[in-house]
């Protein structure tokens, strides 16, 4: 295992890259952060990730992407702790952590709708899987008092549902999760919570929006949400 530092390579809004940033918080890793602009992506960035995504970490000459890979390995090379002890617990909480993946991608899906409809009917599917999380919740982190690389992946998930319910109230995210809001309310009470993005992280997913808005041909083609964040 070689002692070099770790070295993450960052888009300052990525949700994904947070999931590792949180993990190195919680074990006290010291890491160095480098962050690219995801829009003009530098070729020295290209060149070392296969896929062309964050985070990226690199430990001396070696590469790892993918966070769910990358907060594995932090994991087995840092003593471990953050995964239950038993074999058929910790794949129960790797199967957990593939499923908020998805809830991350129907959040953003949400996000990218034109609509109030679209938009609405894709919180259903938000609100639904939530719901199936509700079932696994201990509480208060998923596995009870102590925090995993489950709470790691699915922080930056809660928090920006957060961003998308002030936006719009009615969305109601967390209507048959009671479970599920108490979970946040605990991750986002963690020192490393505050710690795993820039400081002012919710200004400028906020800026994000309005240019999101700017970007779109009309107003009309803009997510619905990033119109209503303008208003």
């Amino acid at each position: 295992m070689s002692d070099a530092r770790y070295q993450l390579i960052s888009f300052k809004l990525c949700p994904f890259v947070q999931r590792t940033t949180l993990t190195l918080q919680e074990k006290g890793v010291p890491y160095d952060v480098d962050y690219i602009d995801l829009a003009d992506k530098p070729q020295w960035f290209l060149d070392i990730s296969p896929l062309g995504k964050v985070p990226v970490l690199r430990v001396g000459d070696t590469v790892v992407f993918e966070s769910a890979v990358i907060n594995e390995f932090v994991e087995e090379t840092t003593g471990g702790g953050l995964h239950p002890a038993d074999p058929l617990a910790r794949a129960h909480n790797r199967s957990w952590i593939e499923f908020a993946s998805s809830l991350l991608f129907d959040s953003y899906s949400m996000y990218l709708a034109k609509s109030r409809e679209a938009t609405f009917d894709k919180a259903e599917v938000v609100r639904n899987k939530l719901a199936r999380f509700e079932e696994q919740i201990k509480g208060p982190l998923f596995n009870g008092e102590d925090f995993s690389l489950v709470d790691a992946a699915t922080a930056p998930l809660l928090q920006r549902l957060d961003w998308y319910q002030q936006i719009e109230p009615d969305l109601d995210l967390y209507r048959e999760s009671p479970k599920g809001l108490a979970w946040r309310d605990a991750l986002v009470k963690r020192p490393s919570f505050a710690q795993s993005t820039v400081p002012d992280i919710e200004e400028q997913w906020r800026v994000y929006m309005r240019k999101a808005v700017d970007r779109a041909p009309s107003t009309e083609q803009a997510p619905w949400l990033a119109r209503q964040a303008q208003a």
